[in-house]
């Protein structure tokens, strides 16, 4: 009897681990897919990203400001809000610094930030940021209570959970995340192309996605290139995940008569690097996979991107060009998945809907900055409405407090004789001499009319 007992815990414990480590193993992927790899779509971005724009926001790091050292803010993100390695922080910085990885950046960078030949970015000790102005956009009214804010890794300070974004960011510049059994892969859009689809939108709540496409046909990536087919970009715009081809844009230069004809690259598919492709070129000719080159230079400069193919006597531009397209990255497939967090879930998403879901965050987000200013608007005009009332029998007032013998004493007189609050006897007992005056008070009585129209304007808005 003792041997089958011992015999039946034996496979208990396996079972056990199993669920154990299952359980285990889930906990991990809900952390990686909420807390790191994926945007939000309501302000599409990562933790990461959102932490380092909070933190230039709070240490006063605007647009208008002096650039400070990157190594500063690397430290304020790791003390303040993230944790890690400040590797990952600082290679966050310097993408969001990029102007070939994003469309419009969000770090308005000063020094070496890497290029699109695959340089890496100067030590965070040499380079300098600052916000840029489109991402100050994301944090406007952030002082108003417009989003909800979240205890940091040791509970000492607070962070949003959101950032209360003006621009549809997630459109904007795209995103890219691996996580546990999922990935999401964002294009970059043009932005006047997204503010009309969102207008498009707030008009017409029931718009379909072919006519949004009307207005956004396609991604708009920083490297430029030419997109090939439509099918693939409805698709995805319609389901969520699409392909489509992106193939380098040239031009052909010289004259072929006298052996002086040139293929020039002057766009290349998005997140291709220069250098290595310019080295895959070089290294087809040398294995006579591809005939017909005599020459190639990068004459890339501040001006933009220029490769200059020299091909020898009697070669065919067209037909190199196509070997090129199909052994090299002058062109790629770019699979898109427009997966992001939903309520902390994860959704393949379809264009309207990802509209949608920003609309919907501006609305709380205008609905609860216009109560905050309805409120201390109120407030305002409830002081002012004591002072006027003391300003009209300011003999009295006068009186009053000359005989109280504390200030307490001076405050319940105010309160009993004229029907005021607390908040507006103690107004009365804060206001300086200079108040009496006649230009002072028109001050006063202009700045309340002001008040209670601006009260019936958020009281309309909030209707």
């Amino acid at each position: 009897m003792e041997e089958e007992k011992k015999d039946d815990n034996k496979s208990i414990i396996p079972v056990f681990i199993e669920k154990e480590m299952k359980k285990s193993y889930l906990d991990y992927s809900m952390s990686v897919i909420v807390g790191r790899a994926l945007p939000d779509v309501r302000d599409g971005l990562k933790p990461v990203h959102r932490r380092v724009l909070f933190a230039m926001y709070d240490t006063g790091l605007l647009s208008n400001k002096p650039y400070r050292k990157s190594a500063r803010l690397v430290g304020e993100v790791l003390g303040k809000y993230h944790p890690h390695g400040d590797t990952a922080v600082y290679d966050t910085i310097v993408r969001m610094a990029q102007p070939f990885s994003y469309n419009h950046i969000l770090v308005d960078g000063h020094g070496n930030f890497g290029s699109v030949d695959g340089d890496s970015a100067a030590a965070m000790r040499y380079t300098e940021v600052r916000m840029s102005k489109i991402s100050e956009e994301l944090l406007r009214d952030i002082n108003k209570n417009t989003v909800d804010f979240k205890p940091n890794f040791d509970d000492s300070l607070k962070e949003p959970v959101v950032l209360p974004n003006v621009v549809p960011n997630l459109l904007l510049n795209g995103s890219e995340g691996i996580a546990v059994g999922m990935a999401t892969k964002m294009p970059p859009h043009n932005l006047r192309e997204v503010c009309k689809a969102v207008i498009m939108q707030v008009d017409r709540p029931d718009i379909t996605v072919p006519e949004l496409i009307e207005v956004m046909p396609g991604p708009d990536f920083p490297t430029g290139g030419i997109m090939f087919g439509r099918s693939g970009m409805h698709s995805a715009y319609t389901t969520g995940r699409g392909k489509v081809k992106i193939r380098a844009k040239t031009e052909t230069e010289g004259d072929p008569e006298a052996a002086k004809e040139k293929i020039i690259i002057t766009e290349l598919p998005y997140q291709v690097n220069k250098a290595n492709l310019i080295k895959k070129i070089a290294d087809l000719v040398s294995e006579k996979t591809i005939g017909g080159i005599r020459d190639i230079r990068d004459e890339s400069d501040r001006d933009g991107m220029r490769v200059v193919i020299e091909l020898s006597r009697g070669a065919n531009p067209q037909l190199l060009l196509n070997q090129l397209f199909k052994h090299t990255d002058m062109e790629i497939t770019y699979g898109i998945i427009n997966l992001a967090l939903v309520d902390n879930k994860p959704c393949i998403l379809p264009l309207n809907e990802i509209i949608a879901h920003f609309v919907d965050h501006r609305v709380k987000v205008i609905t609860r900055r216009t109560q905050f200013d309805l409120d201390k608007a109120e407030k305002r005009a409830h002081i002012l409405e004591g002072l006027r009332i003391a300003l009209s029998n300011i003999d009295e007032v006068v009186a009053l407090i000359k005989g109280s013998k504390s200030k307490d004493e001076a405050q319940v007189k105010l309160i009993e004789k004229f029907s005021l609050t607390e908040v507006q006897a103690d107004a009365i007992l804060q206001m300086r001499l200079s108040a009496l005056t006649g230009l002072e008070r028109e001050k006063i009585d202009a700045e309340y009319e002001e008040l209670l129209k601006m009260i019936a304007k958020f009281k309309e808005i909030l209707a």
